[in-house]
């Protein structure tokens, strides 16, 4: 039972519906997975045993839903209706969300089964997952290695086979960062793809989506997240096709290029550059026009404008904590990272943070204009190697200075987040035993040829078999 955890939820929910396999069979195996396993790699924050089962037992041969029966676990930052909801921090103490999110409520509706959450960086800010209240998340290709972040617990659950998808968000590379450090597909959405419903109404650099083995998986998950809620402020333009129909068709001749040069000043590990180039060399030999090409997206005054808009919004979550748990935040409670950047929030004015959203969006014009002489841009996924977790321990007496050293870690994802427009980490490649990821950056609110072109990618290069060794237990 340990191998059917690594099979596509696609997969699995049709042996449900045919009665090959029982929804109670394939919930027991990943609690069985997770009771094995967790304890090492710590990627839950809350298991639901008896709540996974009953809802597993209410599942029969037959049922129409898409993934009727199929283990899910959702990140700890989106409500789940009677369950806490910490974001990773002291200040929530043991809130109970009294409402479904609106990816939760989407997720029961298609049939999934709700296994846990899953770990985050405190308050979703820092690319790994190491916190003071759940302490660390690691990789199961090398436990001393981070699975990235913010969805760290995510991609450790799928990549250790305790569910074979995971929920996750994405507000800087928060899906893509762990997806490529874990070996997994991670698709950030068009902005706006997913409603934030019951809550706000819409983000600039947030979307939520999900992290697996396969890309249909990810665009069969896309088609059920995506669309409009009622009082969403804006939305993306609904597709022509199904997302799935879509990433099952011909991406047709498309015009890529190729870019290694990052858009902070960061050293670039070869082997991540490597691995763009030579996704760039496989799709030439599928069809595609590849160029190389060096991306004006470099601006030593990006970070700090990235960091006056991120902060706020980011800071948003703890001003919601203290509204619903009454707690005022404090030094004692905050990791260094987290109160440095409430410290930064208080001392700026509502000027400075418009200030920074005209700043991002002018970049973005640009950018985006630049990219439309081709359809597809490629690019490394991250500019290191998963890191060792005791380099990037939460205690720091420099906050500002690890927050800065993420973004060396992190340097080609948050441009996406600024643009809008989709991007996807794929695990094209591996480097002394530890996955690589390429990423690849699709036209805005054109995820079905962004997919389509991954599913020729995966056909070419298949990915899904790869396990780490953990993962034999």
């Amino acid at each position: 039972m340990s191998d059917l955890l690594f099979r596509p939820a696609t997969e699995l929910a049709e042996l449900v519906r045919s009665g090959e396999l029982s929804a109670r069979e394939l919930v027991q195996a990943s609690l069985d997975r997770i009771d094995a396993l967790d304890p090492e790699l710590n990627a839950f924050v809350d298991v639901f045993h008896d709540d996974a089962l009953a809802a597993a037992d209410a599942v029969v041969p037959g049922d129409e839903r898409p993934f009727a029966g199929v283990p899910i676990a959702i990140k700890n930052n989106r409500a789940i209706a009677g369950r806490r909801l910490t974001f990773g921090a002291e200040l929530f103490g043991d809130w109970e969300a009294p409402y479904d999110h609106n990816v939760v409520r989407r997720f029961k509706e298609a049939g999934f089964v709700i296994v846990g959450t899953t770990t985050l960086p405190e308050w979703g800010i820092l690319p790994w997952t190491n916190t003071k209240r759940f302490g660390p998340t690691r990789n199961p290709w090398d436990p001393a290695r981070t699975s990235g972040g913010s969805s760290g617990g995510s991609a450790t659950a799928v990549a250790a086979g305790m569910v074979p998808i995971a929920h996750g968000n994405d507000g800087g590379g928060s899906t893509r960062i762990p997806a490529a450090c874990c070996g997994l597909v991670g698709l950030k959405p068009q902005r706006n793809r997913i409603s934030f419903a019951p809550e706000i109404t819409e983000s600039f650099l947030a979307v939520d989506g999900v992290l697996s083995r396969t890309i249909e998986d990810t665009a069969r998950a896309l088609d059920l997240l995506a669309g409009y809620e009622p009082g969403d402020g804006s939305w993306a333009p609904p597709p022509a096709e199904p997302f799935a129909s879509a990433a099952a068709g011909e991406p047709g001749a498309l015009r890529v290029a190729v870019a290694t040069n990052p858009p902070v000043d960061a050293p670039v590990d070869p082997a991540r550059a490597d691995a763009a180039r030579d996704a760039g060399r496989l799709l030439e030999s599928l069809g595609h026009h590849v160029e190389e090409a060096e991306v004006p997206w470099r601006d030593d005054t990006l970070l700090e404008a990235f960091t006056a808009l991120f902060a706020p919004l980011v800071m948003l979550q703890v001003a919601f904590g203290r509204i619903l748990t009454g707690r005022e935040p404090t030094e004692e409670q905050m990791e260094p990272v987290s109160w440095a950047l409430w410290q930064l929030v208080n001392r700026m004015s509502s000027l400075d943070t418009h200030l920074a959203g005209a700043r991002m969006q002018l970049f973005a014009r640009g950018l985006v204009g630049w990219m439309s002489q081709y359809d597809l841009v490629v690019a490394p996924s991250l500019a290191e190697p998963p890191l060792l977790l005791d380099e990037v321990d939460w205690r720091t007496d420099d906050a500002m200075g690890l927050f800065v050293r993420s973004a060396a870690f992190t340097p080609y994802t948050a441009v996406a987040n600024v643009t809008g427009q989709p991007a996807i980490s794929l695990p094209l490649a591996e480097h002394e035993g530890l996955p690589v990821g390429v990423q690849l950056f699709g036209r805005p609110a054109q995820e079905g040829q962004l997919l389509a072109v991954s599913a020729q990618l995966e056909a070419a290069r298949p990915w899904a078999q790869r396990r780490p060794e953990l993962a034999a237990r």
